[in-house]
């Protein structure tokens, strides 16, 4: 059973975009759509964040690789997202069209970059337990925003907080810590502020009945038309929890998982996953 994974956003753009006929239609959609020009990574609309600009390339760059997977016959038989590649797996799964997808991750991305008076920060910790890493959480006042493995964890909260995070994990020994800007705490209660504006955003669009079952990543459900617009809603302040999508995307018959986005963050949190259930089973 083929598994389509959608990530989330990317932190950088490409070395190079593609150029063929796939991605030229993408970039001219997004433009239509957002009023951002792929190509030239600039506005010709109201300017926006970095990050908004990302989100948008991000969901276009998924959408291309689904577009290319399924060209080649590789068709999917089950979709899972994580965080803001929700979007083009919609879209992927005939729930919202390409065009809508890109436009609903450039007014979130501008919705949450309304957060941006104050200065808040992402913070990525590996080698720690689940354990220190919610207790190194809850004392300096951030928030888990993703588990992606036992040992990959992502916080988010104030930059000031995050710093003091970023400090407690080192002296913990942590293997990395890195701290990333962001325009808004994705994935965390801090969300919260915004929570009627996302509502007022996200019942605007009709969803219909997914053709392929989408899990989603909180409670590893399978989406429907009428529960969607609420999902997008609480995913943004609830955190995403990879590692047990990932055993339960297995626990339904997914055996064969294509990344349809830039990078391979998701199979390598996969391949962790799987190793350390090998060694459980030794």
């Amino acid at each position: 059973m083929n598994c389509f994974m959608f990530p989330g956003q990317p932190l950088t753009t490409p070395a190079h975009l593609p150029d063929d006929e796939h991605f030229r239609a993408l970039a001219e959609l997004a433009r239509e759509r957002t009023g951002f020009d792929i190509p030239s990574f600039s506005w010709i609309a109201e300017p926006a964040t970095e990050n908004v600009k990302l989100q948008v390339l991000g969901v276009a760059q998924s959408l291309y690789r689904a577009r290319l997977l399924c060209e080649q016959g590789i068709m999917p038989h089950i979709i899972a997202e994580h965080s803001l590649g929700i979007y083009p797996a919609l879209a992927v799964a005939g729930s919202i069209t390409e065009g809508d997808a890109l436009e609903l991750a450039g007014k979130a991305g501008r919705l949450m970059a309304a957060m941006g008076a104050r200065e808040f920060a992402l913070g990525c910790i590996i080698g720690l337990s689940a354990e220190t890493v919610l207790s190194i959480a809850e004392g300096s006042g951030v928030f888990l925003a993703n588990c992606n493995t036992s040992r990959h964890f992502l916080l988010s909260g104030t930059r000031a907080a995050m710093k003091m995070a970023e400090t407690a994990a080192r002296a913990q020994g942590a293997f990395s810590v890195a701290l990333f800007q962001c325009d808004a705490p994705l994935h965390t209660p801090l969300m919260a502020e915004m929570e009627d504006h996302f509502y007022s955003l996200f019942s605007c669009y009709d969803y219909r009945e997914p053709s392929v079952p989408v899990m989603n990543h909180l409670d590893n459900n399978f989406l429907t038309a009428a529960g969607t617009s609420a999902f997008l809603v609480r995913q943004l302040m609830e955190p995403v929890y990879w590692e047990r999508t990932y055993l339960a995307l297995r626990h339904a018959g997914a055996s064969s998982f294509f990344e349809t986005g830039q990078g391979e963050s998701l199979k390598k949190y996969n391949r962790w996953i799987d190793s350390e259930r090998e060694k459980e089973d030794a």
